[in-house]
């Protein structure tokens, strides 16, 4: 299924697709992002607003990238051997580089860290001004979605066998 984004920067039709895009993108999954080259790295995300927010900073070359060539691709795909269930979501669209906030960037880590922000790795801190350490949005956009549920009945024997 190919979504277009409308005119409202929404994607009429989401609704419609095969398994529920926005819990399928709520989950922690890895995405790969695609920039020019093709430049292709994992990365974690957030999908708010019907767009893709990633960190960057001065750690990483995405914003460089974007400046250059905005263009991106971006795949979140799962698979489970046991139940036969395979999503994927293959986005397609323009990105740029955004100022951090801080509220965005506690919903985006708690899904991947958890709750207990005490807990986190160092890098992660959301105290202080993270922006002062450099911290930006990569604010991704998609122009297309490609939606798949490519799913299949796993033989009697592998579900048997996992848990």
């Amino acid at each position: 299924m190919k979504l277009t984004r409308d005119d409202d920067g929404t994607f009429p039709g989401l609704d419609k697709a095969p398994f529920d895009v926005d819990a399928f993108l709520a989950r922690p999954l890895v995405a790969r992002l695609a920039t020019e080259g093709p430049r292709v790295r994992p990365v974690w995300f957030l999908w708010e607003d019907h767009a893709f927010w990633v960190l960057t900073g001065p750690w990483a070359r995405l914003e460089e990238r974007l400046d250059r060539a905005p263009v991106f691709e971006l795949v979140v795909d799962s698979c489970d051997l046991a139940t036969g269930t395979v999503h994927q979501v293959i986005a397609r669209g323009h990105g740029r580089v955004v100022n951090f906030d801080t509220d965005r960037g506690r919903r985006k880590l708690t899904r991947y860290l958890g709750e207990r922000e005490e807990l986190w790795d160092a890098r992660f801190s959301l105290h202080g001004d993270p922006s002062a350490r450099g911290t930006r949005w990569a604010l991704l956009v998609p122009d297309t979605l490609w939606i798949a549920d490519m799913s299949f009945r796993p033989p009697r024997e592998a579900r048997m066998d996992r848990p």
